[in-house]
């Protein structure tokens, strides 16, 4: 068995060293002076790598699924319309967890392994401008898909539609501009791009989002992932109790976060954008075909059809169980036709690309 595992799959990623030894740290009461400040220090780390000045920004407690279900439920109420982009597994996920809700949901669809139209998107909008909240995932994890974004923002801030972004694949890994393109909420997860282990989901609120969770005329549904509690409990003086959050966790979100920001988020962007594309471009090498379209791939989630001749549950097991290296199954259509390759946080190197290769060659000859 092998104990240091190489972990390539769609998550968790291996955390940087720094945010491992954080781990060690002795554990604080959930209201200790010391744990509270460091969540505040977490916040204004969070700010450099969302690039945001919003003031509500925090790790809620959970993955990045409860990330996903504290900006849903906080945002929309009953009977409210979201629309949502769906290209992908984590899109359907979003239209699950607002029908849930009780929420009204409108689809904007595309085949999986394409990314969405930013026109289809806004026509829907136009077509629905009652609609509370547009939803779309920036790095869509089942695919390796990058969906352009950036051209939502500006259009919905002419309206009153807000517009909220899962970027839990997408934050430290790929360009991300939350205040320059005018998106109203955002979440994500510290086992990813950010190099810390799972358990804490990164999330901001900009003021329309606030001001929308404000001004509600019924009960955030969910008292454990209501952003407005939690504002209060993290950043109010003094804090209101809300849980018992771990300060394990937040040492180590906060030491990974001051290790990206040590390298610089723009030179972490183009660490993933190189090492991705050592692995794309040699994967068709070995006969394996990558999903996502030029243009539209992420290159720090790579999902690559595989060789004809390659059974997936048996080549990932001897790969896990012989070299040690994890590497993720397809979802959906692509179950048993594909693996998802993360090159992301601390793993993003060419060492890992050279390992993992050279692993798929020795398996491609047996």
């Amino acid at each position: 068995m092998h104990g240091d595992r190489l972990l390539l799959g769609p998550g968790p990623s291996a955390p940087y060293p720094e945010a491992v030894e954080a781990l060690t740290r002795p554990v604080l009461g959930h209201l200790d002076p010391e744990y509270l400040g460091v969540v505040h220090e977490i916040g204004d780390r969070l700010r450099e790598v969302f690039r945001t000045s919003n003031q509500l920004t925090l790790p809620v407690s959970g993955t990045g699924s409860a990330g996903m279900e504290a900006c849903l439920a906080s945002l929309l109420e009953p009977g409210e319309t979201v629309i949502v982009g769906v290209n992908g597994y984590f899109g359907e996920r979003i239209c699950e967890v607002a029908h849930r809700g009780g929420a009204r949901v409108v689809r904007v669809e595309a085949p999986w392994g394409t990314a969405l139209d930013p026109a289809d998107v806004l026509a829907a909008q136009r077509a629905h401008p009652q609609a509370a909240l547009v939803a779309v995932v920036a790095a869509e994890t089942s695919t390796g898909v990058r969906n352009d974004i950036a051209p939502l923002g500006p259009e919905l801030a002419q309206t009153d539609t807000l517009l909220l972004i899962d970027a839990v694949t997408a934050l430290g890994g790929t360009r991300l501009e939350i205040d320059e393109w005018q998106i109203d909420a955002c979440y994500s997860a510290s086992q990813k791009c950010l190099g810390a282990p799972p358990g804490l989901a990164p999330v901001t609120l900009g003021p329309r989002a606030v001001a929308k969770m404000q001004a509600r005329t019924t009960p955030i549904h969910s008292f454990y992932l209501d952003l407005g509690l939690l504002n209060e409990y993290f950043l109010a003086t003094p804090p209101r109790y809300h849980h018992t959050a771990s300060s394990t966790l937040a040492y180590s979100l906060h030491a990974g976060l001051g290790r990206l920001l040590e390298e610089g988020v723009e030179a972490v962007w183009e660490r993933h954008a190189r090492v991705g594309g050592l692995l794309q471009s040699a994967l068709p090498e070995l006969g394996f075909t990558v999903l996502a379209p030029d243009g539209a791939r992420l290159p720090q989630l790579t999902t690559a059809l595989l060789p004809e001749d390659l059974d997936d549950a048996q080549a990932r097991t001897r790969l896990l169980a012989d070299y040690g290296i994890e590497v993720g199954g397809g979802l959906g259509a692509f179950a048993g036709r594909a693996w998802r390759i993360g090159l992301m946080g601390h793993a993003a190197t060419e060492r890992s690309v050279v390992t993992l290769l050279g692993a798929v060659r020795e398996l491609l000859k047996a």
